[in-house]
């Protein structure tokens, strides 16, 4: 299956999923087997092994956080994760406390930036985020948290990347399929361009991600990941 049908598919919200997979089904990613097996145990030691050998740097982090306006340096975002399952997403704090209002206000009164927010969920210069937190999210630290989310099993190191609620309507009938696996810290759209893609790239990297799964594919997506955050390809 080549990346541009799957990109229709995307593109095409009236179009089931089945026209482009008809082998397809959502439970059938639940029983992989060994193969998931695998995936389960690289993930529980990966992310023991990096909280351990970083646990000074999150320590610092923390501090520095907190340090700069005396709030909670960690937050937990609800996001939808394996077969619709809610939870709460860790993040060190990237943001002004307050960033659903800033968003809103900012949104009401410039257009060109609701018209960016609608298309891409993103936005290239977001009023919410604090000049510590630019810094975050720029060498991607900010995601070191969700480590943590993969030992309980709500994350994998790699997968479809964690969305919120208003973000379901977006994948139409890929939704089940993107969200039969469980989400990722990284995965392909982060070491595709991430913030550089489309919307609609973004869907069609992870129900390719999802339909095309391989054990190899995880380990080559983990060893792009490491280039890819220190070029800062298509952070913000």
């Amino acid at each position: 299956m080549t990346f541009q049908k799957i990109e229709q598919l995307c593109l095409d919200q009236t179009m089931p999923a089945t026209a482009v997979f008809p082998q397809v089904s959502a439970s059938s990613f639940r029983s992989l087997g060994l193969g998931w097996a695998v995936k389960r145990a690289l993930d529980v030691s990966v992310a023991a092994l990096v909280l351990f050998l970083l646990l000074p740097l999150l320590v610092v982090l923390c501090g520095v956080i907190f340090a700069s306006d005396g709030e909670a340096p960690i937050f937990r975002h609800q996001r939808i994760g394996r077969n619709g399952r809610r939870f709460g997403c860790l993040k060190f704090r990237s943001m002004v406390v307050d960033g659903d209002r800033v968003l809103q206000d900012h949104l009401a009164r410039n257009p060109a930036a609701r018209a960016e927010w609608h298309e891409t969920q993103k936005l290239t210069d977001d009023p919410r985020v604090t000049p510590l937190g630019r810094v975050l999210r720029k060498t991607s630290l900010d995601e070191l948290p969700q480590l943590i989310n993969v030992l309980k099993g709500e994350m994998s190191l790699v997968g479809p990347r964690p969305i919120v609620e208003a973000e379901v309507e977006r994948y139409g009938s890929a939704f089940a399929i993107c969200f039969s696996v469980t989400p990722g810290v990284t995965g392909q759209w982060q070491v595709s361009g991430r913030s550089d893609c489309t919307y609609a790239e973004r869907v069609a990297l992870d129900l390719q991600y999802a339909t095309q799964w391989r054990l190899s594919q995880d380990l080559s997506i983990l060893v792009r990941t490491v280039p890819a955050v220190l070029a800062q390809r298509g952070s913000r």
